[in-house]
């Protein structure tokens, strides 16, 4: 058996690629690509955020690079084997990486060509001081607090230097329009940096003197970029902060947990993000999941059973009819007058904790402020009823009549007749014999519901304001965070393969005809 899951683990890896793959290239081909949050939040961030979000995922990815070397990129960082130097771990939990090169600007010829790198290194030495040092605090916190310094100055320079690009470039383009040279612009009316290489500057083109500006301002910043990134390498290397993982081949190998990157509409990392939301997401679906199995299977053995009375067709057009309700009704219902104070008002209409939950005991009784209360454990639960209630209704049809129909099959094979001619009990004869040989159908509907429980939970989490990963998934979606949408969709394929797995272990504790070796 261990054998056999080990193999399935491993074969789990080809899965998640494919899986991830998909929906990168997905992200990828998409209007903007990868960085389309650069270009798509017009009118909700300014232009020096966008620079500095275009930095990142530029250091993250590679956007002028292919897809496959981009999703390599995102594969490396989620991976438990590593190349090149170790992360830094700041306490908040982000990883910090060795800061990437800057890449040289289009057009070197119109921008006075490359930069000098012996003035450059002496630049990065005299902003080091004379002991070489980017850190010289001693303390620990002081350390830090002088590295974020510098890691802000360098991205500061970064932005104003991609901001500087994009500057140049559109001065490019009023060149080519005064110019009268259509061919020098793409369909969307971005310069084509290949064809105008091969044009020497026209100083007498009414544009000029705004290319001339440009150049010289994009020439600046990109000098200082180059050195403020000299100074963060530098910084880098003196270990503000603790390093990820193990080493295995110092500064060439090593192993370490899965970086899921930072979601830049939260700044937060995207790991203590998943952290918070998780937890809520599989308490809401444990609580949800056993209700489905406690309630379905023994209607679906007592209609089995019952085949044709009363409890068999009630409970069979019941379940139906739940089923046929849409849970975004279901639950919009559930709000308008379950928990509306104009109606009944029984239960919360959103969130999982009252205001002042924090502060309450964990059992019922009286606080410390001489009041009595229902206390955290039940104001939690109260808080739950209604979106694990919407939760579990659609499950019962599906689960109670395959419960029922693979029961049936087994009535009539022969060794239920056998078991009944030698005056075996009924009841014994139902759960021992029948509903255990019944058992590999329903483990195989655990699979098929288990899945369509978590997507549910999207929608019943957004209805109810649960902060979970559902609600986590669709402000993903909604504010085009990319981190946060691959982070999201890496961990949902983890719990469905690890559903898939579980399964496959319970068939062999079912059945004991079954075995994997």
């Amino acid at each position: 058996m261990l054998n056999y899951i080990l193999r399935r683990m491993l074969f789990m890896l080809p899965t998640l690629i494919g899986i991830t793959f998909v929906v990168f290239l997905l992200l990828a081909l998409s209007p903007g690509g990868i960085g389309a949050a650069v270009t798509s939040s017009s009118g909700q961030q300014d232009a020096s955020k966008a620079a500095i979000l275009q930095a990142y995922l530029e250091d993250r990815y590679g956007l002028n690079d292919p897809v496959i070397m981009q999703y390599g990129r995102w594969l490396h960082r989620i991976s438990p084997v590593k190349f090149g130097v170790r992360d830094q771990v700041t306490p908040a939990g982000e990883r910090l990486q060795p800061p990437k090169q800057i890449t040289d600007p289009a057009l070197l010829a119109w921008i006075g060509g490359a930069l000098d790198v012996a003035l450059v290194q002496s630049d990065v030495s005299l902003a080091l001081g004379a002991d070489a040092h980017a850190i010289d605090p001693t303390d620990t916190i002081e350390r830090q607090r002088e590295y974020r310094r510098v890691a802000n100055e360098a991205l500061t320079a970064r932005s104003r230097y991609l901001s500087a690009k994009r500057q140049f470039e559109s001065a490019l383009v009023d060149y080519a329009s005064a110019a009268n040279r259509p061919d020098l612009l793409d369909r969307k009316g971005k310069i084509i940096v290949a064809e105008l290489e091969e044009v020497a500057p026209d100083h007498a083109n009414s544009a000029w003197p705004k290319v001339e500006s440009s150049a010289t301002a994009l020439r600046a910043a990109w000098f200082t970029a180059v050195v403020k990134r000299g100074v963060l390498a530098q910084a880098f290397t003196e270990r503000a902060f603790p390093e990820s993982g193990y080493p295995i081949l110092p500064s060439m190998l090593w192993v370490g947990p899965p970086d899921l990157g930072t979601a830049f509409s939260k700044s937060r990392p995207v790991t203590g993000l998943i952290a918070d939301a998780l937890p809520v997401t599989l308490f809401i679906n444990l609580l949800a999941f056993p209700l489905i199995y406690l309630i379905a299977i023994p209607s679906g053995i007592l209609a089995s059973s019952r085949v044709g009375s009363w409890f068999d067709k009630l409970s069979g057009a019941l379940y139906v009819a739940l089923w046929s309700i849409p849970t975004v009704w279901a639950g919009v219902l559930a709000i308008g007058y379950l928990a509306n104070k104009q109606y009944l008002g029984l239960f919360p209409v959103a969130g999982l904790h009252d205001r002042g939950a924090a502060d309450w005991t964990f059992l019922p009784g009286m606080q410390a402020t001489g009041i009595w209360e229902m206390g955290w454990l039940l104001d939690t639960l109260w808080h739950i009823v209604l979106p694990v209630a919407c939760l579990v209704y659609g499950g019962f049809a599906v689960l109670s009549k395959q419960t029922r129909a693979a029961m049936l099959d087994n009535f009539n094979a022969d060794y239920v007749r056998t078991a009944k001619a030698k005056g075996v009990a009924r009841k014994d004869v139902v759960i021992h014999h029948v509903f255990r040989n019944s058992l590999l159908p329903l483990i195989t509907m655990f699979v098929t519901v288990f899945p369509a429980t978590l997507a549910g939970s999207v929608v019943i989490e957004r209805i109810f304001s649960v902060p979970g990963m559902g609600s986590l998934m669709l402000d993903a979606i909604a504010q085009r965070d990319r981190e946060l949408i691959l982070a999201n969709t890496f961990m949902v394929a983890c719990v469905n393969l690890g559903a898939l797995l579980l399964a496959d272990f319970l068939y062999a504790v079912a059945d004991p005809r079954v075995s994997y070796e």
